[in-house]
């Protein structure tokens, strides 16, 4: 996964501090180096670290308990309520989860969209909880501000609209501020969705983001109601109304893109834009399945997500990476339309980029040691013909056997070093039954659901 894709068969990476130092055959590179360690890596893939491009570490405990719904009707019905009813340690708890689940899986750079809490001190907790577990990233801090016409007739509930407009922004930018360029994890602003948040709050995250020079982020068109909704209140298509007033650059990183037609997919991929594809989730809420092919014919640096626990189950990237392209070509009906090869690049190379880690997701001298190591000799993935082709079709989360993040080994051999992952899961199960009461979500615990139904929570 250098410039040129090369795959060596047999090959050795070297890592000094936190940069790879060598990479190439490996009779060549062993004869260069005297390692302070040695990893065995026979049978496995060193492959870059992944970057999941949209997640919610914060929905950890919600895992399992929401399916049956599409977008609209989960978030009233389901995700709102939860988001309402987590409090600050229950939050701290599941990001903490989530951001050990993802270190397993072979992730080293998520952007996590987080809005539940979403005071600073939460935000920057959360901040600190991904660090810790040693990720790099950033959480784009989820922003509502003054409601709008589009949010009253979407009937998002008031407890959601803790600030408006003018103190969300700024609560952003004390969080930003905290989180200085040279932070592993940095705070993003994250207005919520590109349909229903207050224009002038987009233009401010927007005017922050080049303040600070980060990324910004925002769910855009992940249903279909979303631009119809945000065509009928003001005339025109959301990312047409980004276009046309400047605001649509590098910069801007969105979620889902679903729903968006020629003149927005060919705006998006002009700015050269960010597109987090999330085919998992996408399928578990019956969004649509992303224009993949279009999006990036026309520039756009299209990155996979899984868009956190909650959506799908797992923050698994090799899920993610296979979903993406049964996905496109049943859409397409064109099985050469995507390669296996295409999505591990969107899922490496190109996450890094709209990360805004352009010299990270690659093997290569200088380059950050964002490593993950793979397992490819387990029954089910044998035999290994060609080693891209093992990783997406038949590998999986469970086979990461070591994840490095800058150097740092983060997973090695079932366990995160420094992180107590029993206490961690006990207590994670405390408060998410705790959560489950409290917000009323006991009837979606059934065990055994008879018939389909629409959510219901216990009054």
């Amino acid at each position: 996964m250098d410039d040129g894709r090369t795959v060596f068969t047999v090959g050795s990476v070297a890592v000094d501090g936190d940069r790879i130092v060598d990479v190439g055959p490996a009779h060549e590179v062993e004869a260069r180096w005297r390692p302070r360690r040695t990893v065995d890596c026979r049978g496995r893939a060193v492959v870059p670290g992944f970057t999941d491009a949209h997640t919610h570490l914060f929905q950890s405990l919600a895992r399992g308990i929401g399916d049956g719904e599409p977008i609209w009707p989960w978030l009233n019905h389901f995700m709102w309520p939860y988001a309402i009813h987590l409090d600050a340690e229950d939050a701290g708890i599941a990001v903490r989860l989530g951001a050990v689940e993802a270190a397993r899986a072979g992730i080293t750079t998520v952007v996590d969209h987080h809005y539940a809490p979403s005071d600073p001190e939460t935000v920057l907790a959360v901040a600190d909880a991904i660090e810790e577990v040693g990720l790099r990233g950033a959480v784009a801090r989820g922003m509502l501000g003054d409601r709008t016409g589009i949010a009253e007739a979407r009937g998002l509930p008031d407890a959601l609209y803790r600030y408006g407009t003018a103190e969300e922004l700024d609560l952003t930018r004390q969080c930003m501020a905290a989180r200085g360029p040279d932070a592993r994890v940095r705070v993003w602003p994250g207005p919520l969705n590109l349909s229903y948040a207050d224009r002038d709050l987009v233009r401010g995250a927007i005017a922050l983001a080049a303040e600070y020079g980060t990324r910004w982020h925002t769910h855009c068109s992940e249903g279909a109601k979303d631009p119809r909704s945000h065509l009928d209140a003001h005339g025109e298509r959301p990312v047409t109304w980004l276009a046309r007033e400047g605001l649509l650059d590098g910069s801007a990183t969105l979620a889902h893109a679903v729903w968006l037609d020629e003149e927005e997919t060919a705006a998006v991929g002009a700015a050269g834009a960010g597109v987090a594809h999330n085919p998992c989730s996408n399928a578990y809420l019956a969004s649509g399945t992303m224009p993949w092919r279009a999006l990036r014919e026309a520039g756009a640096v299209v990155a996979l997500g899984t868009d956190g626990p909650a959506a799908g189950g797992r923050q698994d990237m090799f899920e993610v990476m296979k979903q993406t392209l049964f996905a496109q070509r049943l859409a397409t009906l064109d099985p050469a339309g995507v390669r296996c090869e295409d999505v591990l690049e969107a899922a490496t190379r190109d996450g890094a980029r709209y990360a805004g880690v352009p010299d990270a997701g690659v093997v290569r001298t200088g380059a950050p040691a964002d490593l993950a190591v793979v397992d490819l000799t387990g029954v089910a993935v044998q035999p290994v013909h060609r080693a891209v082709s093992a990783l997406v079709y038949s590998a999986r989360a469970g086979d990461v056997v070591m994840t490095l993040a800058g150097g740092r080994v983060v997973y090695e051999d079932g366990h995160c070093p420094g992180i107590d992952e029993e206490a961690l899961s006990a207590h994670a199960r405390e408060r998410a039954h705790r959560l489950v009461e409290r917000a009323g979500f006991g009837t979606l615990t059934t065990p055994w659901r008879p018939t389909a139904r629409r959510l219901e929570r216990t009054p």
